[in-house]
Protein backbone atom coordinates (compact mmCIF):
# COMPACT_ATOMS: atom_id res chain seq x y z
CA UNK A 1 0.00 0.00 0.00
CA UNK A 2 2.80 2.43 0.86
CA UNK A 3 4.56 1.68 -2.42
CA UNK A 4 1.52 2.61 -4.52
CA UNK A 5 0.97 5.84 -2.59
CA UNK A 6 4.61 6.82 -3.12
CA UNK A 7 4.42 5.87 -6.79
CA UNK A 8 1.44 8.20 -7.22
CA UNK A 9 3.40 10.95 -5.45
CA UNK A 10 6.35 10.42 -7.81
CA UNK A 11 3.96 10.54 -10.75
CA UNK A 12 2.41 13.81 -9.61
CA UNK A 13 5.74 15.48 -8.79
CA UNK A 14 7.30 14.42 -12.09
CA UNK A 15 4.28 15.71 -13.99
CA UNK A 16 4.73 19.08 -12.28
CA UNK A 17 8.42 19.07 -13.27
CA UNK A 18 7.49 18.49 -16.90
CA UNK A 19 4.73 21.10 -17.22
CA UNK A 20 5.82 23.91 -14.89
CA UNK A 21 7.07 27.18 -16.38
CA UNK A 22 8.37 28.81 -13.20
CA UNK A 23 11.72 28.11 -11.52
CA UNK A 24 10.30 28.26 -7.99
CA UNK A 25 7.44 25.92 -8.86
CA UNK A 26 10.07 23.61 -10.32
CA UNK A 27 11.93 23.78 -7.00
CA UNK A 28 8.76 22.72 -5.18
CA UNK A 29 8.24 19.90 -7.70
CA UNK A 30 11.80 18.65 -7.20
CA UNK A 31 11.37 18.63 -3.43
CA UNK A 32 8.13 16.70 -3.76
CA UNK A 33 9.96 14.25 -6.01
CA UNK A 34 12.78 13.86 -3.49
CA UNK A 35 10.46 13.36 -0.52
CA UNK A 36 8.52 10.76 -2.50
CA UNK A 37 11.73 8.99 -3.50
CA UNK A 38 13.36 8.87 -0.06
CA UNK A 39 10.68 6.60 1.52
CA UNK A 40 10.94 4.28 -1.47
CA UNK A 41 14.55 3.61 -0.49
CA UNK A 42 13.69 2.47 3.03
CA UNK A 43 10.48 0.52 2.42
CA UNK A 44 12.23 -2.60 3.74
CA UNK A 45 12.64 -0.87 7.11
CA UNK A 46 16.11 -2.25 7.92
CA UNK A 47 18.84 -0.15 9.50
CA UNK A 48 20.92 -0.28 6.31
CA UNK A 49 18.11 1.04 4.13
CA UNK A 50 17.25 3.76 6.66
CA UNK A 51 20.88 4.96 6.59
CA UNK A 52 20.84 4.92 2.77
CA UNK A 53 17.60 6.91 2.71
CA UNK A 54 18.97 9.47 5.16
CA UNK A 55 22.12 9.85 3.08
CA UNK A 56 20.02 10.37 -0.03
CA UNK A 57 17.81 12.96 1.66
CA UNK A 58 20.65 14.98 3.17
CA UNK A 59 22.74 15.15 0.02
CA UNK A 60 19.70 15.93 -2.11
CA UNK A 61 18.86 18.76 0.28
CA UNK A 62 22.39 20.13 -0.13
CA UNK A 63 21.71 20.27 -3.85
CA UNK A 64 18.35 21.93 -3.19
CA UNK A 65 20.02 24.69 -1.16
CA UNK A 66 22.33 25.52 -4.09
CA UNK A 67 19.43 25.48 -6.55
CA UNK A 68 17.29 27.72 -4.35
CA UNK A 69 20.18 30.15 -3.81
CA UNK A 70 20.57 30.47 -7.58
CA UNK A 71 16.83 31.06 -7.98
CA UNK A 72 16.97 33.81 -5.32
CA UNK A 73 19.81 35.52 -7.20
CA UNK A 74 17.84 35.41 -10.46
CA UNK A 75 14.75 36.85 -8.79
CA UNK A 76 16.79 39.60 -7.17
CA UNK A 77 18.48 40.44 -10.45
CA UNK A 78 15.58 40.21 -12.91
CA UNK A 79 12.41 40.36 -10.80
CA UNK A 80 10.89 37.17 -12.18
CA UNK A 81 11.29 33.41 -12.16
CA UNK A 82 8.89 32.80 -15.05
CA UNK A 83 10.89 30.88 -17.66
CA UNK A 84 9.78 32.76 -20.84
CA UNK A 85 10.16 36.17 -19.15
CA UNK A 86 13.49 35.23 -17.60
CA UNK A 87 14.82 33.91 -20.92
CA UNK A 88 14.15 37.33 -22.47
CA UNK A 89 15.56 39.32 -19.54
CA UNK A 90 18.70 37.40 -18.56
CA UNK A 91 22.04 38.91 -19.59
CA UNK A 92 25.63 37.72 -19.67
CA UNK A 93 26.66 39.15 -16.33
CA UNK A 94 28.05 37.91 -13.00
CA UNK A 95 24.67 37.37 -11.34
CA UNK A 96 23.54 35.10 -14.18
CA UNK A 97 26.83 33.15 -14.25
CA UNK A 98 26.72 32.64 -10.49
CA UNK A 99 23.08 31.55 -10.50
CA UNK A 100 23.57 29.07 -13.34
CA UNK A 101 26.70 27.61 -11.70
CA UNK A 102 24.97 27.14 -8.34
CA UNK A 103 21.79 25.70 -9.81
CA UNK A 104 23.68 23.33 -12.12
CA UNK A 105 25.86 21.97 -9.31
CA UNK A 106 22.83 21.48 -7.06
CA UNK A 107 20.88 19.63 -9.73
CA UNK A 108 23.86 17.40 -10.55
CA UNK A 109 23.93 16.35 -6.88
CA UNK A 110 20.25 15.36 -7.08
CA UNK A 111 20.89 13.51 -10.35
CA UNK A 112 23.89 11.64 -8.83
CA UNK A 113 26.28 12.46 -11.67
CA UNK A 114 29.79 11.21 -10.89
CA UNK A 115 31.52 12.21 -8.60
CA UNK A 116 28.34 13.36 -6.81
CA UNK A 117 26.92 9.82 -6.62
CA UNK A 118 27.37 9.41 -2.86
CA UNK A 119 23.76 8.31 -2.32
CA UNK A 120 22.89 6.25 -5.39
CA UNK A 121 24.61 2.83 -4.91
CA UNK A 122 23.51 2.29 -1.28
CA UNK A 123 20.01 3.57 -2.07
CA UNK A 124 19.54 1.15 -4.95
CA UNK A 125 21.33 -1.68 -3.18
CA UNK A 126 18.94 -1.74 -0.23
CA UNK A 127 15.66 -0.66 -1.81
CA UNK A 128 13.11 -3.19 -3.07
CA UNK A 129 13.50 -3.93 -6.77
CA UNK A 130 10.26 -2.17 -7.70
CA UNK A 131 11.40 0.93 -5.82
CA UNK A 132 14.84 0.86 -7.49
CA UNK A 133 13.12 0.67 -10.87
CA UNK A 134 11.16 3.85 -10.10
CA UNK A 135 14.20 5.67 -8.66
CA UNK A 136 16.42 4.87 -11.64
CA UNK A 137 13.81 5.27 -14.36
CA UNK A 138 11.97 8.35 -13.10
CA UNK A 139 13.21 10.13 -9.98
CA UNK A 140 16.71 11.06 -11.17
CA UNK A 141 15.28 12.20 -14.52
CA UNK A 142 13.45 15.12 -12.88
CA UNK A 143 16.61 17.01 -11.90
CA UNK A 144 18.32 16.09 -15.21
CA UNK A 145 15.35 17.50 -17.14
CA UNK A 146 15.65 20.75 -15.21
CA UNK A 147 19.36 21.03 -16.10
CA UNK A 148 18.28 20.60 -19.72
CA UNK A 149 15.73 23.41 -19.41
CA UNK A 150 18.13 25.74 -17.62
CA UNK A 151 20.86 25.36 -20.22
CA UNK A 152 18.81 25.15 -23.40
CA UNK A 153 15.67 27.19 -22.60
CA UNK A 154 16.26 29.61 -19.72
CA UNK A 155 19.87 30.72 -20.14
CA UNK A 156 21.27 29.50 -23.49
CA UNK A 157 23.05 32.82 -23.89
CA UNK A 158 24.75 32.47 -20.50
CA UNK A 159 25.83 28.83 -20.88
CA UNK A 160 29.31 28.40 -22.34
CA UNK A 161 31.06 25.67 -24.28
CA UNK A 162 33.89 25.20 -21.70
CA UNK A 163 31.36 24.62 -18.90
CA UNK A 164 29.48 22.18 -21.13
CA UNK A 165 32.75 20.32 -21.79
CA UNK A 166 33.21 19.96 -18.02
CA UNK A 167 29.73 18.52 -17.59
CA UNK A 168 30.25 16.01 -20.40
CA UNK A 169 33.69 15.17 -18.97
CA UNK A 170 31.98 14.21 -15.72
CA UNK A 171 29.61 12.09 -17.81
CA UNK A 172 32.51 10.32 -19.53
CA UNK A 173 34.15 9.64 -16.15
CA UNK A 174 30.83 8.23 -14.92
CA UNK A 175 30.70 5.84 -17.88
CA UNK A 176 34.20 4.50 -17.28
CA UNK A 177 34.24 4.36 -13.47
CA UNK A 178 30.64 3.20 -13.11
CA UNK A 179 31.09 0.40 -15.63
CA UNK A 180 34.37 -0.85 -14.18
CA UNK A 181 33.02 -0.82 -10.62
CA UNK A 182 29.85 -2.57 -11.87
CA UNK A 183 32.03 -5.39 -13.20
CA UNK A 184 33.62 -5.71 -9.74
CA UNK A 185 30.33 -6.19 -7.87
CA UNK A 186 29.38 -9.45 -6.17
CA UNK A 187 25.61 -8.79 -6.13
CA UNK A 188 23.41 -8.46 -9.19
CA UNK A 189 21.44 -5.52 -7.79
CA UNK A 190 24.60 -3.54 -7.02
CA UNK A 191 25.86 -4.26 -10.54
CA UNK A 192 22.69 -2.68 -11.92
CA UNK A 193 23.07 0.24 -9.48
CA UNK A 194 26.57 1.04 -10.71
CA UNK A 195 25.34 0.55 -14.25
CA UNK A 196 22.92 3.39 -13.48
CA UNK A 197 25.88 5.55 -12.40
CA UNK A 198 27.44 4.85 -15.79
CA UNK A 199 24.27 5.38 -17.82
CA UNK A 200 23.59 8.74 -16.16
CA UNK A 201 26.83 9.89 -17.79
CA UNK A 202 25.34 9.44 -21.26
CA UNK A 203 22.58 11.93 -20.44
CA UNK A 204 25.17 14.72 -20.08
CA UNK A 205 27.11 14.12 -23.29
CA UNK A 206 24.54 16.20 -25.18
CA UNK A 207 25.51 19.55 -23.61
CA UNK A 208 28.79 20.26 -25.46
CA UNK A 209 27.30 18.82 -28.65
CA UNK A 210 24.62 21.55 -28.58
CA UNK A 211 27.41 24.03 -29.41
CA UNK A 212 28.80 24.45 -32.92
CA UNK A 213 32.45 25.00 -33.82
CA UNK A 214 32.07 28.75 -33.19
CA UNK A 215 30.82 28.22 -29.64
CA UNK A 216 27.20 29.15 -30.36
CA UNK A 217 24.32 26.94 -29.25
CA UNK A 218 23.20 26.23 -32.81
CA UNK A 219 22.77 22.44 -32.54
CA UNK A 220 20.61 22.32 -29.44
CA UNK A 221 17.50 20.89 -31.11
CA UNK A 222 19.26 17.71 -32.28
CA UNK A 223 21.15 17.40 -28.98
CA UNK A 224 17.96 17.85 -26.96
CA UNK A 225 16.13 15.23 -29.04
CA UNK A 226 19.01 12.81 -28.50
CA UNK A 227 19.01 13.44 -24.75
CA UNK A 228 15.27 12.86 -24.39
CA UNK A 229 15.49 9.65 -26.44
CA UNK A 230 18.37 8.45 -24.27
CA UNK A 231 16.41 9.26 -21.11
CA UNK A 232 13.37 7.25 -22.25
CA UNK A 233 15.52 4.35 -23.46
CA UNK A 234 17.39 4.27 -20.15
CA UNK A 235 14.17 4.48 -18.12
CA UNK A 236 12.55 1.47 -19.79
CA UNK A 237 15.68 -0.70 -19.97
CA UNK A 238 16.91 0.01 -16.46
CA UNK A 239 13.49 -0.52 -14.93
CA UNK A 240 13.39 -3.91 -16.66
CA UNK A 241 16.85 -4.82 -15.34
CA UNK A 242 16.01 -3.87 -11.74
CA UNK A 243 12.74 -5.79 -11.88
CA UNK A 244 14.48 -8.84 -13.34
CA UNK A 245 17.20 -8.68 -10.66
CA UNK A 246 14.51 -8.53 -7.97
CA UNK A 247 12.71 -11.55 -9.42
CA UNK A 248 15.96 -13.53 -9.47
CA UNK A 249 16.53 -12.65 -5.82
CA UNK A 250 12.96 -13.61 -4.90
CA UNK A 251 13.25 -16.99 -6.63
CA UNK A 252 16.78 -17.99 -5.61
CA UNK A 253 16.92 -16.27 -2.22
CA UNK A 254 20.12 -14.44 -3.21
CA UNK A 255 21.58 -12.41 -6.06
CA UNK A 256 25.26 -13.38 -5.79
CA UNK A 257 26.64 -13.17 -9.30
CA UNK A 258 29.07 -16.07 -8.90
CA UNK A 259 26.20 -18.36 -7.85
CA UNK A 260 23.70 -17.61 -10.61
CA UNK A 261 24.41 -20.82 -12.54
CA UNK A 262 21.12 -22.35 -13.64
CA UNK A 263 19.13 -19.13 -13.27
CA UNK A 264 18.39 -19.03 -17.01
CA UNK A 265 16.72 -22.45 -16.82
CA UNK A 266 14.81 -21.61 -13.62
CA UNK A 267 13.68 -18.10 -14.68
CA UNK A 268 14.02 -17.85 -18.48
CA UNK A 269 11.69 -14.87 -18.92
CA UNK A 270 13.26 -12.77 -16.15
CA UNK A 271 16.80 -13.54 -17.32
CA UNK A 272 15.82 -12.73 -20.90
CA UNK A 273 14.38 -9.40 -19.73
CA UNK A 274 17.66 -8.56 -17.97
CA UNK A 275 19.80 -9.41 -21.00
CA UNK A 276 17.51 -7.66 -23.50
CA UNK A 277 17.55 -4.54 -21.32
CA UNK A 278 21.35 -4.62 -21.25
CA UNK A 279 21.55 -5.08 -25.02
CA UNK A 280 19.18 -2.12 -25.49
CA UNK A 281 21.47 0.05 -23.33
CA UNK A 282 24.41 -0.91 -25.55
CA UNK A 283 22.81 1.07 -28.37
CA UNK A 284 22.29 -1.66 -30.96
CA UNK A 285 19.61 -1.47 -33.64
CA UNK A 286 16.72 -0.78 -33.26
CA UNK A 287 16.99 0.52 -29.68
CA UNK A 288 16.27 4.08 -28.65
CA UNK A 289 19.85 4.37 -27.35
CA UNK A 290 21.06 3.60 -30.91
CA UNK A 291 19.05 6.47 -32.35
CA UNK A 292 20.19 8.83 -29.59
CA UNK A 293 23.80 7.86 -30.29
CA UNK A 294 23.35 8.50 -34.01
CA UNK A 295 21.99 11.99 -33.34
CA UNK A 296 24.85 12.80 -30.97
CA UNK A 297 27.43 11.47 -33.44
CA UNK A 298 25.94 13.71 -36.12
CA UNK A 299 26.22 16.71 -33.77
CA UNK A 300 29.81 15.78 -32.90
CA UNK A 301 30.66 15.61 -36.60
CA UNK A 302 28.93 18.93 -37.33
CA UNK A 303 30.71 20.71 -34.48
CA UNK A 304 34.12 19.10 -34.99
CA UNK A 305 34.20 17.61 -31.46
CA UNK A 306 35.70 14.26 -32.49
CA UNK A 307 36.71 13.29 -28.95
CA UNK A 308 33.09 12.73 -27.92
CA UNK A 309 32.78 10.28 -30.81
CA UNK A 310 35.31 8.06 -29.02
CA UNK A 311 33.30 8.23 -25.79
CA UNK A 312 30.02 7.43 -27.55
CA UNK A 313 31.45 4.49 -29.47
CA UNK A 314 33.59 3.14 -26.64
CA UNK A 315 30.90 3.37 -23.98
CA UNK A 316 28.95 0.52 -25.60
CA UNK A 317 31.85 -1.84 -24.94
CA UNK A 318 31.66 -1.12 -21.19
CA UNK A 319 27.93 -1.83 -21.22
CA UNK A 320 28.55 -5.05 -23.13
CA UNK A 321 31.02 -6.07 -20.42
CA UNK A 322 28.47 -6.56 -17.67
CA UNK A 323 25.89 -7.97 -20.11
CA UNK A 324 28.38 -10.67 -21.14
CA UNK A 325 29.39 -11.28 -17.51
CA UNK A 326 25.82 -11.98 -16.40
CA UNK A 327 25.02 -13.99 -19.54
CA UNK A 328 27.95 -16.32 -18.90
CA UNK A 329 27.02 -16.73 -15.23
CA UNK A 330 23.31 -17.47 -15.73
CA UNK A 331 23.78 -19.80 -18.71
CA UNK A 332 26.29 -22.03 -16.92
CA UNK A 333 25.06 -25.44 -15.80
CA UNK A 334 24.91 -25.62 -11.99
CA UNK A 335 27.07 -28.13 -10.17
CA UNK A 336 23.94 -29.46 -8.44
CA UNK A 337 20.24 -29.02 -9.23
CA UNK A 338 18.80 -25.83 -7.80
CA UNK A 339 16.72 -26.45 -4.71
CA UNK A 340 14.43 -24.29 -2.64
CA UNK A 341 13.23 -22.25 -5.61
CA UNK A 342 10.34 -19.98 -4.76
CA UNK A 343 7.64 -19.31 -7.35
CA UNK A 344 7.55 -15.84 -8.87
CA UNK A 345 4.77 -14.25 -10.84
CA UNK A 346 4.89 -14.85 -14.58
CA UNK A 347 3.03 -11.56 -14.99
CA UNK A 348 5.91 -9.75 -13.25
CA UNK A 349 8.44 -11.47 -15.49
CA UNK A 350 6.47 -10.55 -18.61
CA UNK A 351 6.15 -6.94 -17.42
CA UNK A 352 9.95 -6.72 -17.10
CA UNK A 353 10.40 -8.28 -20.53
CA UNK A 354 7.86 -5.85 -22.01
CA UNK A 355 9.82 -2.86 -20.70
CA UNK A 356 13.07 -4.27 -22.08
CA UNK A 357 11.52 -4.91 -25.51
CA UNK A 358 10.06 -1.39 -25.51
CA UNK A 359 13.54 0.06 -25.02
CA UNK A 360 14.96 -2.24 -27.70
CA UNK A 361 12.33 -1.18 -30.27
CA UNK A 362 12.03 2.49 -29.26
CA UNK A 363 13.67 3.87 -32.40
CA UNK A 364 11.02 2.23 -34.58
CA UNK A 365 8.41 4.45 -32.96
CA UNK A 366 10.62 7.54 -33.01
CA UNK A 367 11.20 7.56 -36.77
CA UNK A 368 7.45 7.81 -37.40
CA UNK A 369 7.62 11.31 -35.97
CA UNK A 370 9.82 14.29 -36.87
CA UNK A 371 13.09 12.35 -36.87
CA UNK A 372 14.51 11.28 -40.24
CA UNK A 373 13.87 7.65 -41.13
CA UNK A 374 17.31 7.26 -42.71
CA UNK A 375 18.86 7.23 -39.23
CA UNK A 376 17.62 3.65 -38.89
CA UNK A 377 19.36 1.00 -40.96
CA UNK A 378 19.00 -2.74 -41.32
CA UNK A 379 19.96 -4.48 -38.06
CA UNK A 380 20.88 -7.60 -40.03
CA UNK A 381 23.28 -5.82 -42.39
CA UNK A 382 26.91 -6.87 -42.29
CA UNK A 383 27.96 -3.46 -40.96
CA UNK A 384 25.53 -3.46 -38.03
CA UNK A 385 26.12 -7.11 -37.20
CA UNK A 386 29.87 -6.49 -37.30
CA UNK A 387 29.57 -3.50 -34.96
CA UNK A 388 27.41 -5.49 -32.53
CA UNK A 389 29.74 -8.48 -32.50
CA UNK A 390 32.73 -6.19 -32.03
CA UNK A 391 31.08 -4.58 -29.00
CA UNK A 392 30.33 -7.99 -27.48
CA UNK A 393 33.92 -9.12 -28.08
CA UNK A 394 35.31 -6.00 -26.42
CA UNK A 395 32.84 -6.42 -23.56
CA UNK A 396 33.96 -10.02 -23.05
CA UNK A 397 37.57 -8.83 -22.86
CA UNK A 398 36.66 -6.19 -20.27
CA UNK A 399 34.67 -8.68 -18.20
CA UNK A 400 37.55 -11.17 -18.34
CA UNK A 401 40.03 -8.49 -17.36
CA UNK A 402 38.48 -6.79 -14.33
CA UNK A 403 35.70 -8.99 -12.90
CA UNK A 404 36.31 -10.56 -9.51
CA UNK A 405 36.43 -14.07 -10.88
CA UNK A 406 37.70 -14.98 -14.37
CA UNK A 407 34.84 -14.96 -16.83
CA UNK A 408 34.67 -18.71 -17.42
CA UNK A 409 35.80 -19.84 -13.96
CA UNK A 410 33.11 -21.72 -12.04
CA UNK A 411 32.43 -20.77 -8.44
CA UNK A 412 33.00 -23.57 -5.94
CA UNK A 413 30.59 -24.15 -3.09
CA UNK A 414 31.96 -22.64 0.10
CA UNK A 415 34.81 -20.89 -1.74
CA UNK A 416 34.78 -17.20 -0.74
CA UNK A 417 37.81 -16.35 -2.86
CA UNK A 418 37.26 -13.65 -5.42
CA UNK A 419 39.56 -15.15 -8.00
CA UNK A 420 41.84 -12.12 -8.02
CA UNK A 421 44.88 -14.03 -6.81
CA UNK A 422 47.06 -16.01 -9.15
CA UNK A 423 46.55 -16.04 -12.89
CA UNK A 424 48.71 -14.45 -15.52
CA UNK A 425 50.46 -11.09 -14.96
CA UNK A 426 48.10 -9.26 -17.31
CA UNK A 427 45.08 -10.49 -15.36
CA UNK A 428 46.68 -9.41 -12.09
CA UNK A 429 47.42 -5.96 -13.54
CA UNK A 430 43.88 -5.40 -14.82
CA UNK A 431 42.37 -6.66 -11.56
CA UNK A 432 44.62 -4.25 -9.65
CA UNK A 433 43.28 -1.47 -11.87
CA UNK A 434 39.72 -2.54 -11.06
CA UNK A 435 40.52 -2.54 -7.34
CA UNK A 436 41.95 0.98 -7.71
CA UNK A 437 38.68 2.12 -9.31
CA UNK A 438 36.74 0.58 -6.41
CA UNK A 439 38.92 2.35 -3.86
CA UNK A 440 38.57 5.67 -5.68
CA UNK A 441 34.81 5.22 -5.78
CA UNK A 442 34.70 4.47 -2.04
CA UNK A 443 36.78 7.60 -1.36
CA UNK A 444 34.58 9.85 -3.50
CA UNK A 445 31.44 8.57 -1.77
CA UNK A 446 32.58 9.77 1.65
CA UNK A 447 30.70 12.75 3.01
CA UNK A 448 33.80 14.93 3.16
CA UNK A 449 34.82 14.12 -0.43
CA UNK A 450 31.31 14.51 -1.84
CA UNK A 451 30.72 17.83 -0.06
CA UNK A 452 34.05 19.21 -1.25
CA UNK A 453 33.33 18.00 -4.79
CA UNK A 454 29.94 19.72 -4.77
CA UNK A 455 31.33 23.09 -3.70
CA UNK A 456 34.35 22.79 -6.00
CA UNK A 457 32.17 22.02 -9.00
CA UNK A 458 29.94 25.02 -8.29
CA UNK A 459 33.03 27.25 -8.25
CA UNK A 460 34.49 25.58 -11.33
CA UNK A 461 31.26 25.97 -13.31
CA UNK A 462 31.19 29.66 -12.38
CA UNK A 463 34.76 30.14 -13.58
CA UNK A 464 34.17 28.31 -16.87
CA UNK A 465 30.98 30.26 -17.55
CA UNK A 466 32.99 33.45 -17.06
CA UNK A 467 35.84 32.23 -19.27
CA UNK A 468 33.44 31.19 -22.00
CA UNK A 469 31.68 34.56 -22.11
CA UNK A 470 32.39 36.72 -25.18
CA UNK A 471 34.71 39.68 -24.72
Amino acid sequence: FSYWLLLMAVWGALTLVLVSGDLFTLYVALELLTFAGVPLVCLAGSGETLRAALRYMLFALCGSVLYLLGAVLLYGGYGTLDIPLLADAVQREPIAWTALALMTAGLLAKTALFPLHIWLPPAHGGAPAAASAVLSALVIKGSWFLVLRLWLDVMPGVASAPAAQLMAGMGAAAIVVGSVVALRQQRLKLLVAYSTVAQIGYLFLLFPLAFDAAGDMALREAAQAAGLLQAIAHATAKAAMFMAAGLVYAALGHDRIDNLAGAARALPVAVLAFLVGGVALMGVLPSGAYLAKKLLLASADASGQWWWTLVLQGGAAFTAGYVVLIAVRVLRRPAAPLSGLKPVSMLSQCAALGLALASLALSLAAVRGPLPAELIGNPLSLKELGNTLTMFALGALLASAVSRRPLFAAARVGDPASGDEGGDPLRRATVALGVAFEQADAFLRRWSSASLSLLSLAALFGGLLLVGAPK
